[in-house]
């Protein structure tokens, strides 16, 4: 299961596991961008089989349709990949109740509501594998990404809290930091900021690649690799990390 899949990182991700062999069920609020979806997964794996179900991640009631969906058609889910799209960019002081609150529901309930359907099968088989998408924000904060940063920092706490108690269940759970990346939000963030600085989104987007180690943002496939390598036997030994894909960028001690 690929939340948030119909395109960036969690496409990728999903093509990245058909890659591998699994069968995928992926879910997005848009009917026409889960077709596309499909279409592109099964371009590059034709023989994968691909579920998809119209849900919006913020909403439970969604999540246990798609879980059950994912479960009557394709049986228990053995890899849960949790992901959305990112809460507003604003500064602390520009925030209201009601942004927090859909930043709450949107980019943490979410991990904890789809945690919660899948691991009492994954338990009783004594194998699964939950990697959590979030951001580099969480090692590296962003001053106009507020919500993201405090959000994503606690999921990564949440992380090692349920690999520490998962792990003698054959479950590991892992998250996925990425940095910048060359996806919809990357663009959405440009223009922000170039509004904010007074420069075009071109500008901003090299801006962002110059403050990058190796020069450039990342593409999605090169997450979705990392993902469907931490969902795979040959990392059976880790678990409870908080990966960073960046480039570089966050600077944490050795």
């Amino acid at each position: 299961m690929v939340a948030a899949a119909s395109k960036g990182i969690g496409l990728a991700a999903a093509c990245a596991l058909a890659r591998e062999g699994c069968r995928v069920s992926i879910c997005a609020r848009g009917a026409g961008g889960l077709e596309a979806a499909r279409d592109r997964i099964k371009g590059e794996s034709a023989s994968a089989s691909v579920l998809t179900i119209s849900a919006d991640v913020s909403v439970a009631a969604d999540l246990e349709r798609w879980h059950s969906a994912t479960v009557a058609s394709m049986g228990p889910a053995d890899i849960l990949v949790t992901n959305t799209g990112g809460p507003p960019a604003s500064l602390f002081m520009d925030l209201t109740d009601d942004q927090w609150e859909v930043g709450f529901q949107s980019t943490l309930m979410n991990v904890v509501r789809l945690s919660r359907l899948v691991i009492p099968d994954m338990q009783s088989r004594g194998w699964g594998r939950i990697i959590h998408l979030t951001s580099l924000v969480a090692k590296h904060p962003s001053d106009d990404l507020t919500i993201s940063t405090t959000l994503r920092t606690g999921i990564s706490a949440l992380t090692r809290t349920q690999s520490n108690q998962l792990a003698r269940s054959g479950i590991r759970v892992n998250a996925v930091l990425p940095g910048n990346t060359m996806t919809d939000r990357a663009i959405q963030l440009a223009e922000v900021r170039a509004r904010a600085r007074g420069i075009t989104r071109d500008e901003a987007l090299q801006a962002a690649a110059d403050a990058i180690p190796v020069g450039r943002l990342a593409e999605p496939s090169e997450i979705g690799d990392v993902v469907a390598f931490l969902a795979s036997e040959r990392a059976s030994y880790i678990t409870g990390v908080s990966l960073l894909v960046d480039g570089g960028v966050a600077q944490c001690p050795i």
